[in-house]
Protein backbone atom coordinates (compact mmCIF):
# COMPACT_ATOMS: atom_id res chain seq x y z
CA UNK A 1 0.00 0.00 0.00
CA UNK A 2 1.48 3.66 -0.88
CA UNK A 3 1.45 6.19 1.55
CA UNK A 4 0.07 9.54 -0.63
CA UNK A 5 2.86 12.39 -0.26
CA UNK A 6 0.80 14.75 2.13
CA UNK A 7 0.04 12.12 4.60
CA UNK A 8 3.58 10.69 4.51
CA UNK A 9 5.05 14.24 4.84
CA UNK A 10 2.92 14.04 8.11
CA UNK A 11 4.28 10.79 9.14
CA UNK A 12 7.81 12.60 8.88
CA UNK A 13 6.93 15.24 10.61
CA UNK A 14 5.22 13.61 13.69
CA UNK A 15 8.31 11.02 13.64
CA UNK A 16 10.68 14.16 13.76
CA UNK A 17 8.57 15.52 16.71
CA UNK A 18 8.51 12.11 18.63
CA UNK A 19 12.26 11.97 18.29
CA UNK A 20 12.44 15.42 19.47
CA UNK A 21 10.82 14.62 22.42
CA UNK A 22 12.53 12.20 23.41
CA UNK A 23 15.47 13.54 22.99
CA UNK A 24 14.50 16.39 25.31
CA UNK A 25 14.26 14.00 28.78
CA UNK A 26 17.61 11.70 28.13
CA UNK A 27 19.65 15.01 27.45
CA UNK A 28 18.40 16.87 30.34
CA UNK A 29 18.76 13.82 32.74
CA UNK A 30 22.64 13.11 31.99
CA UNK A 31 24.53 12.21 35.23
CA UNK A 32 25.90 14.75 36.99
CA UNK A 33 30.18 14.80 37.76
CA UNK A 34 30.50 13.93 41.37
CA UNK A 35 33.81 15.37 42.82
CA UNK A 36 35.73 12.74 44.08
CA UNK A 37 39.33 12.96 46.61
CA UNK A 38 41.26 9.87 47.07
CA UNK A 39 38.83 7.44 45.37
CA UNK A 40 35.58 8.62 47.40
CA UNK A 41 33.00 11.18 46.88
CA UNK A 42 33.39 14.46 48.64
CA UNK A 43 30.72 14.59 50.99
CA UNK A 44 27.88 17.03 50.88
CA UNK A 45 27.96 19.91 53.21
CA UNK A 46 23.94 21.09 53.67
CA UNK A 47 23.20 19.50 56.91
CA UNK A 48 24.41 21.03 60.61
CA UNK A 49 24.58 18.64 63.38
CA UNK A 50 22.28 20.73 65.89
CA UNK A 51 24.07 21.39 69.41
CA UNK A 52 23.49 19.34 72.76
CA UNK A 53 19.72 21.01 73.58
CA UNK A 54 19.77 23.13 76.41
CA UNK A 55 16.51 21.90 77.78
CA UNK A 56 14.74 18.14 77.62
CA UNK A 57 13.02 17.68 74.32
CA UNK A 58 9.93 14.99 73.73
CA UNK A 59 9.15 12.59 70.82
CA UNK A 60 6.87 10.21 70.13
CA UNK A 61 8.07 6.35 69.20
CA UNK A 62 6.63 3.70 66.78
CA UNK A 63 5.77 1.72 69.72
CA UNK A 64 3.61 4.44 71.27
CA UNK A 65 5.60 5.37 74.30
CA UNK A 66 6.49 8.73 74.62
CA UNK A 67 10.10 9.62 75.13
CA UNK A 68 11.79 12.43 77.30
CA UNK A 69 15.07 13.40 76.13
CA UNK A 70 17.58 14.99 78.39
CA UNK A 71 20.78 16.80 78.07
CA UNK A 72 23.04 15.37 80.78
CA UNK A 73 26.44 17.08 80.29
CA UNK A 74 27.89 19.52 77.24
CA UNK A 75 31.14 20.88 76.70
CA UNK A 76 32.77 17.01 75.67
CA UNK A 77 35.25 17.02 72.62
CA UNK A 78 34.52 13.82 70.78
CA UNK A 79 33.82 11.68 73.51
CA UNK A 80 34.23 7.42 72.49
CA UNK A 81 33.44 6.30 75.56
CA UNK A 82 30.98 5.90 78.64
CA UNK A 83 30.86 3.46 81.82
CA UNK A 84 29.46 3.93 85.09
CA UNK A 85 30.63 3.16 88.30
CA UNK A 86 28.68 1.32 91.20
CA UNK A 87 27.50 4.19 92.85
CA UNK A 88 26.34 5.93 89.07
CA UNK A 89 28.99 8.30 88.59
CA UNK A 90 29.94 7.97 84.92
CA UNK A 91 33.18 7.87 83.42
CA UNK A 92 33.90 9.12 79.76
CA UNK A 93 36.70 9.36 77.52
CA UNK A 94 37.49 12.00 74.86
CA UNK A 95 39.45 10.97 71.63
CA UNK A 96 42.14 13.42 72.68
CA UNK A 97 43.35 11.46 75.28
CA UNK A 98 40.91 12.74 78.40
CA UNK A 99 38.74 10.86 80.93
CA UNK A 100 36.01 12.78 82.52
CA UNK A 101 33.68 12.35 85.08
CA UNK A 102 30.13 13.08 85.47
CA UNK A 103 28.73 13.11 89.04
CA UNK A 104 25.24 13.26 89.31
CA UNK A 105 24.48 14.97 86.14
CA UNK A 106 27.92 17.46 86.30
CA UNK A 107 30.68 17.47 84.68
CA UNK A 108 33.90 17.67 87.05
CA UNK A 109 35.76 20.61 84.53
CA UNK A 110 39.32 18.89 86.01
CA UNK A 111 40.43 15.15 83.56
CA UNK A 112 41.35 12.17 85.29
CA UNK A 113 45.13 12.25 86.14
CA UNK A 114 47.03 8.51 85.10
CA UNK A 115 45.64 8.01 81.64
CA UNK A 116 47.65 6.84 78.89
CA UNK A 117 49.07 9.08 76.33
CA UNK A 118 47.76 8.51 72.78
CA UNK A 119 48.65 9.16 69.55
CA UNK A 120 45.33 10.61 67.83
CA UNK A 121 44.64 8.88 64.54
CA UNK A 122 41.69 10.35 62.84
CA UNK A 123 38.68 9.91 64.54
CA UNK A 124 40.68 7.21 66.97
CA UNK A 125 42.90 7.83 70.11
CA UNK A 126 41.92 7.43 73.23
CA UNK A 127 39.09 4.50 72.79
CA UNK A 128 37.38 2.30 75.40
CA UNK A 129 37.26 2.76 79.32
CA UNK A 130 35.71 -0.52 80.78
CA UNK A 131 35.73 -1.69 84.84
CA UNK A 132 36.94 -5.33 85.47
CA UNK A 133 33.73 -7.45 86.86
CA UNK A 134 34.60 -7.28 90.47
CA UNK A 135 35.63 -3.28 90.45
CA UNK A 136 34.53 -2.98 93.74
CA UNK A 137 37.61 -5.54 95.33
CA UNK A 138 40.33 -4.71 92.87
CA UNK A 139 39.34 -1.17 91.13
CA UNK A 140 40.91 -2.19 88.11
CA UNK A 141 39.97 -0.29 85.31
CA UNK A 142 40.47 -1.12 81.29
CA UNK A 143 41.30 1.38 78.45
CA UNK A 144 42.07 0.64 74.05
CA UNK A 145 43.85 3.25 73.10
CA UNK A 146 46.55 3.85 69.82
CA UNK A 147 50.03 4.06 71.96
CA UNK A 148 52.65 6.36 70.05
CA UNK A 149 55.75 4.03 68.19
CA UNK A 150 58.48 4.68 65.64
CA UNK A 151 57.77 7.65 63.74
CA UNK A 152 55.11 10.31 64.07
CA UNK A 153 52.40 8.54 61.91
CA UNK A 154 52.82 5.33 63.67
CA UNK A 155 50.61 3.75 66.42
CA UNK A 156 49.76 0.54 68.08
CA UNK A 157 46.35 -0.70 68.95
CA UNK A 158 46.56 -0.80 72.83
CA UNK A 159 45.38 -2.17 75.83
CA UNK A 160 46.05 -0.65 79.42
CA UNK A 161 44.75 -1.95 82.47
CA UNK A 162 45.24 0.37 86.25
CA UNK A 163 43.39 1.07 89.19
CA UNK A 164 40.97 3.61 89.66
CA UNK A 165 40.61 5.24 93.61
CA UNK A 166 37.90 7.86 92.21
CA UNK A 167 40.18 10.61 91.16
CA UNK A 168 43.20 9.08 89.95
CA UNK A 169 44.76 6.43 87.82
CA UNK A 170 47.72 4.39 89.05
CA UNK A 171 49.67 1.40 87.88
CA UNK A 172 48.74 2.11 84.51
CA UNK A 173 50.39 -1.20 82.18
CA UNK A 174 49.82 -2.34 79.02
CA UNK A 175 48.49 -5.47 79.36
CA UNK A 176 48.08 -6.25 75.48
CA UNK A 177 49.60 -5.02 72.23
CA UNK A 178 49.02 -5.16 68.58
CA UNK A 179 51.98 -4.01 67.80
CA UNK A 180 53.01 -0.84 65.15
CA UNK A 181 50.63 -0.95 62.05
CA UNK A 182 47.26 -1.68 63.71
CA UNK A 183 46.05 1.24 64.76
CA UNK A 184 42.23 2.18 64.58
CA UNK A 185 39.03 1.93 66.55
CA UNK A 186 38.21 -0.91 69.52
CA UNK A 187 35.97 -1.86 71.49
CA UNK A 188 36.09 -3.60 74.43
CA UNK A 189 33.71 -6.04 76.76
CA UNK A 190 33.86 -8.46 79.06
CA UNK A 191 31.76 -12.26 78.58
CA UNK A 192 30.12 -14.27 80.44
CA UNK A 193 33.34 -16.65 80.61
CA UNK A 194 35.04 -13.57 82.54
CA UNK A 195 37.08 -13.15 79.27
CA UNK A 196 38.15 -9.57 77.70
CA UNK A 197 36.87 -9.50 74.40
CA UNK A 198 38.64 -6.77 71.91
CA UNK A 199 37.31 -5.86 68.11
CA UNK A 200 40.57 -4.77 65.76
CA UNK A 201 40.55 -2.37 62.81
CA UNK A 202 40.84 -3.93 59.40
CA UNK A 203 42.95 -1.73 56.99
CA UNK A 204 43.87 -0.85 53.55
CA UNK A 205 42.53 -3.83 51.09
CA UNK A 206 41.18 -5.22 53.83
CA UNK A 207 43.09 -8.54 52.88
CA UNK A 208 44.46 -8.33 56.84
CA UNK A 209 41.15 -9.45 58.02
CA UNK A 210 41.46 -13.15 56.53
CA UNK A 211 45.18 -13.34 57.29
CA UNK A 212 44.60 -15.75 60.70
CA UNK A 213 48.26 -14.39 61.93
CA UNK A 214 47.78 -10.51 61.80
CA UNK A 215 45.73 -9.17 64.17
CA UNK A 216 44.04 -6.86 62.10
CA UNK A 217 40.10 -7.18 61.72
CA UNK A 218 39.43 -9.44 64.20
CA UNK A 219 37.78 -10.24 67.25
CA UNK A 220 40.82 -11.10 70.21
CA UNK A 221 39.72 -12.78 73.59
CA UNK A 222 42.19 -12.23 76.42
CA UNK A 223 42.28 -13.22 79.81
CA UNK A 224 41.55 -9.84 82.40
CA UNK A 225 45.82 -9.61 82.49
CA UNK A 226 46.07 -10.20 78.70
CA UNK A 227 47.14 -13.69 78.42
CA UNK A 228 45.65 -15.98 76.00
CA UNK A 229 43.47 -18.28 77.07
CA UNK A 230 44.20 -22.30 76.59
CA UNK A 231 40.46 -22.75 75.17
CA UNK A 232 40.83 -19.98 72.43
CA UNK A 233 39.84 -21.42 68.94
CA UNK A 234 43.49 -20.97 67.34
CA UNK A 235 45.73 -21.94 70.47
CA UNK A 236 48.13 -24.32 69.05
CA UNK A 237 47.42 -23.72 65.54
CA UNK A 238 50.73 -22.85 63.53
CA UNK A 239 50.70 -19.76 61.69
CA UNK A 240 47.53 -18.23 63.35
CA UNK A 241 47.81 -15.66 66.63
CA UNK A 242 46.26 -17.51 69.54
CA UNK A 243 44.20 -14.23 70.81
CA UNK A 244 41.83 -14.77 67.58
CA UNK A 245 38.71 -15.38 68.68
CA UNK A 246 36.62 -14.50 65.00
CA UNK A 247 38.36 -12.76 62.16
CA UNK A 248 37.38 -11.41 58.50
CA UNK A 249 35.79 -8.23 60.32
CA UNK A 250 36.28 -4.38 58.89
CA UNK A 251 36.20 -1.80 61.96
CA UNK A 252 34.11 -2.98 65.07
CA UNK A 253 32.93 -0.28 66.96
CA UNK A 254 29.88 -2.56 68.67
CA UNK A 255 30.52 -5.13 71.17
CA UNK A 256 28.30 -6.97 73.61
CA UNK A 257 27.20 -10.24 75.72
CA UNK A 258 23.19 -10.95 74.96
CA UNK A 259 22.08 -10.82 78.16
CA UNK A 260 20.11 -14.04 78.03
CA UNK A 261 22.00 -16.44 76.04
CA UNK A 262 25.74 -15.42 77.14
CA UNK A 263 27.31 -14.79 73.17
CA UNK A 264 28.90 -12.19 72.09
CA UNK A 265 27.50 -9.69 69.40
CA UNK A 266 29.36 -7.64 67.16
CA UNK A 267 29.05 -4.63 65.33
CA UNK A 268 30.69 -3.20 62.61
CA UNK A 269 30.96 -0.87 59.82
CA UNK A 270 30.57 -1.59 55.96
CA UNK A 271 31.56 0.57 53.39
CA UNK A 272 29.33 2.22 51.22
CA UNK A 273 26.40 -0.11 52.73
CA UNK A 274 26.70 -3.20 54.20
CA UNK A 275 27.24 -2.52 58.21
CA UNK A 276 26.35 -5.47 60.41
CA UNK A 277 25.58 -6.80 63.55
CA UNK A 278 26.64 -10.27 63.77
CA UNK A 279 26.22 -13.02 66.59
CA UNK A 280 30.42 -14.73 67.23
CA UNK A 281 31.15 -17.99 67.35
CA UNK A 282 34.33 -19.39 68.16
CA UNK A 283 36.95 -19.77 65.05
CA UNK A 284 33.84 -18.26 62.24
CA UNK A 285 35.06 -16.26 59.55
CA UNK A 286 32.75 -13.30 58.69
CA UNK A 287 33.72 -12.24 55.40
CA UNK A 288 35.50 -9.15 54.65
CA UNK A 289 36.50 -8.27 52.15
CA UNK A 290 35.59 -11.87 50.60
CA UNK A 291 31.81 -11.10 51.15
CA UNK A 292 30.15 -7.96 52.04
CA UNK A 293 26.31 -6.85 51.29
CA UNK A 294 28.12 -2.99 50.68
CA UNK A 295 29.62 -1.18 47.46
CA UNK A 296 32.91 0.73 47.79
CA UNK A 297 32.63 3.64 47.98
CA UNK A 298 33.80 4.79 44.40
CA UNK A 299 30.17 2.95 43.64
CA UNK A 300 30.85 -0.68 42.30
CA UNK A 301 29.65 -3.68 44.67
CA UNK A 302 32.52 -4.91 47.33
CA UNK A 303 32.40 -8.43 46.29
CA UNK A 304 30.43 -10.68 43.13
CA UNK A 305 28.57 -12.65 45.73
CA UNK A 306 26.88 -11.29 49.30
CA UNK A 307 27.34 -15.42 50.74
CA UNK A 308 29.66 -17.88 50.47
CA UNK A 309 29.84 -21.25 52.01
CA UNK A 310 32.45 -21.21 55.47
CA UNK A 311 31.35 -17.39 55.96
CA UNK A 312 28.61 -16.61 58.60
CA UNK A 313 25.91 -14.31 57.20
CA UNK A 314 24.79 -11.02 59.86
CA UNK A 315 21.70 -11.01 61.79
CA UNK A 316 21.42 -7.49 60.31
CA UNK A 317 22.67 -5.25 57.72
CA UNK A 318 21.90 -2.08 56.53
CA UNK A 319 21.71 -0.51 53.08
CA UNK A 320 22.05 2.28 53.06
CA UNK A 321 25.10 2.07 56.10
CA UNK A 322 24.20 4.25 59.19
CA UNK A 323 27.89 4.20 59.95
CA UNK A 324 27.97 2.29 63.29
CA UNK A 325 28.98 2.82 66.57
CA UNK A 326 28.29 1.37 69.84
CA UNK A 327 25.93 -0.88 70.32
CA UNK A 328 23.91 -2.23 73.70
CA UNK A 329 20.97 -4.77 74.58
CA UNK A 330 18.11 -3.28 76.66
CA UNK A 331 17.05 -5.17 79.72
CA UNK A 332 15.45 -2.57 82.02
CA UNK A 333 11.74 -2.03 83.23
CA UNK A 334 11.71 2.11 82.80
CA UNK A 335 10.91 1.90 79.18
CA UNK A 336 8.87 -1.58 78.84
CA UNK A 337 8.16 -1.55 75.08
CA UNK A 338 12.02 -1.52 74.51
CA UNK A 339 12.81 -4.35 76.82
CA UNK A 340 15.38 -7.25 75.06
CA UNK A 341 15.52 -4.39 71.86
CA UNK A 342 18.76 -3.65 70.41
CA UNK A 343 20.25 -0.27 70.39
CA UNK A 344 22.99 0.92 68.03
CA UNK A 345 24.56 4.00 67.12
CA UNK A 346 24.75 5.90 63.92
CA UNK A 347 27.19 8.51 62.68
CA UNK A 348 25.54 9.04 59.70
CA UNK A 349 23.39 7.33 57.26
CA UNK A 350 24.11 7.08 53.38
CA UNK A 351 27.43 8.86 53.55
CA UNK A 352 25.86 11.87 54.06
CA UNK A 353 27.12 13.83 57.05
CA UNK A 354 24.36 15.75 59.74
CA UNK A 355 22.73 12.63 59.75
CA UNK A 356 23.44 10.70 62.58
CA UNK A 357 20.88 8.63 64.76
CA UNK A 358 20.01 6.42 67.47
CA UNK A 359 18.89 3.16 65.63
CA UNK A 360 16.56 0.37 68.06
CA UNK A 361 15.87 -3.09 66.18
CA UNK A 362 13.37 -5.49 67.61
CA UNK A 363 13.73 -9.19 67.39
CA UNK A 364 12.04 -12.72 67.78
CA UNK A 365 13.25 -15.43 70.24
CA UNK A 366 14.95 -16.80 67.33
CA UNK A 367 16.81 -13.38 67.24
CA UNK A 368 15.69 -12.68 63.82
CA UNK A 369 15.09 -9.43 63.10
CA UNK A 370 11.02 -7.91 63.38
CA UNK A 371 11.77 -4.20 62.66
CA UNK A 372 13.71 -1.42 63.15
CA UNK A 373 13.40 2.27 64.29
CA UNK A 374 15.42 5.22 64.07
CA UNK A 375 15.02 7.52 67.43
CA UNK A 376 16.34 11.07 67.98
CA UNK A 377 16.16 11.46 63.85
CA UNK A 378 15.62 15.53 64.42
CA UNK A 379 19.29 16.35 66.00
CA UNK A 380 20.95 15.32 62.94
CA UNK A 381 23.73 14.24 65.70
CA UNK A 382 26.53 12.00 65.40
CA UNK A 383 25.95 9.18 68.03
CA UNK A 384 29.50 7.07 68.93
CA UNK A 385 28.21 5.47 71.88
CA UNK A 386 24.95 4.13 74.30
CA UNK A 387 24.64 2.57 77.34
CA UNK A 388 22.03 1.42 79.98
CA UNK A 389 22.72 2.95 82.96
CA UNK A 390 22.01 1.30 86.48
CA UNK A 391 18.82 3.65 86.83
CA UNK A 392 17.55 1.99 83.34
CA UNK A 393 17.49 4.24 81.00
CA UNK A 394 19.45 5.10 78.16
CA UNK A 395 22.68 7.11 77.86
CA UNK A 396 23.55 8.13 74.66
CA UNK A 397 27.07 9.92 73.78
CA UNK A 398 27.09 12.61 71.36
CA UNK A 399 30.68 13.03 69.15
CA UNK A 400 31.19 16.52 68.03
CA UNK A 401 33.64 18.38 68.95
CA UNK A 402 31.13 20.20 71.41
CA UNK A 403 29.26 16.72 72.50
CA UNK A 404 27.98 15.54 75.10
CA UNK A 405 25.89 12.85 76.97
CA UNK A 406 22.13 12.78 76.40
CA UNK A 407 19.53 10.20 78.93
CA UNK A 408 16.57 8.86 77.32
CA UNK A 409 13.87 8.25 80.15
CA UNK A 410 9.47 7.86 79.98
CA UNK A 411 7.74 11.08 79.58
CA UNK A 412 4.96 11.69 81.93
CA UNK A 413 2.55 12.26 79.02
CA UNK A 414 0.89 9.52 77.84
CA UNK A 415 1.26 9.15 73.97
CA UNK A 416 -2.01 8.64 71.89
CA UNK A 417 -1.97 5.49 69.81
CA UNK A 418 -2.95 6.35 65.65
CA UNK A 419 -6.09 4.99 64.69
CA UNK A 420 -6.48 2.09 62.72
CA UNK A 421 -8.48 3.65 59.84
CA UNK A 422 -5.36 6.72 60.13
CA UNK A 423 -2.50 3.85 59.56
CA UNK A 424 -0.72 3.31 56.13
CA UNK A 425 -1.84 -0.11 54.66
CA UNK A 426 1.00 -3.18 54.30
Amino acid sequence: MQISKPRRRAWMIGLAVACALIAVPLAGTAQQTVPFENGSPIAPAGFEPQPIPAAPIEYDTAEVMRIRVVPVARGLVNPWSLAFLPDGTMLVTEKEGRLRIIRRDVLDPKPVAGVPAVRVQGRSGLMDVLLHPQFAANRFIYFSYLKPVGSERQAALTVARGRFDGSTITDLTDIFSCGAGVAGPSRLAWGRDGKLYMTTPSGGTGSGSQDPNTYSGKVLRLNDDGTVPQDNPFVGRAGHKPEIYTFGHRNSLGLAAHPMTGEMWQSEMGPNGGDEINLLKPGANYGWPLVSLGRTYSGPWQSQTFSKEGIEPPVVFWMPSISLSGMTFYTGNKLPKWKGDIFVGGQRTGEIPGTGHLERVLVNDKLEELRREALLVPLQMRIRDVRQGPDELLYVLVDHENGGVLRIEPSATVQKPTTSSARPPR
